[in-house]
């Protein structure tokens, strides 16, 4: 699908402001309502809208520690990969799992209301994971930036 400027233009307000109105953001972009509603439409449809969700503030949910987790895995066979990505997939408190090039072959980001319940998350999720052969976490000390916007 081609996109072009005006369509970046849609993305990036919609990107920052999800819920604005649709004569708002044709309004931004200097479109009509609705030729800037059959702009987005095409772009859901496409998939380069994915969703639409809430930004939660973590701290204010009790969740200010962040932990990146390195994990090694045992082996590369294709069943081993598989099986520690369902596993991953299910523990909730892992926000992101990267298959990754380096060192580690996953990088995941858990969000804990402290250390205490990282260990609790570690005893009771991490450790059970399959095929892992080793593991090194890193507590984030603080947040310097953080974005879910794309460079359009």
């Amino acid at each position: 699908m081609e996109i072009d400027d005006t369509d970046r233009r849609i993305l990036g307000v919609l990107q920052k402001q999800g819920r604005i109105s649709n004569a708002d953001l044709s309004e931004r972009v200097n479109l009509s309502a609705s030729a800037c509603h059959r702009r987005v439409h095409r772009l859901e449809a496409s998939g380069v809208i994915r969703d639409y969700v809430a930004l939660l503030n973590p701290r204010k949910l009790g969740r200010q520690t962040t932990v990146f987790v390195e994990i090694t895995l045992s082996g590369q066979a294709d069943e081993t990969l598989e099986a520690f990505e369902r596993a991953v997939a299910r523990i909730p408190d892992v926000l992101e799992c990267h298959l990754m090039a380096g060192t580690a072959d996953y990088l995941l980001k858990v969000v804990a209301e402290d250390s205490e319940d990282f260990a609790r998350i570690h005893r009771q999720y991490l450790t059970r994971l399959p095929g892992v052969a080793q593991m090194q976490s890193s507590f984030a000390l603080r947040t310097v930036f953080k974005t879910t916007a794309l460079p359009l």
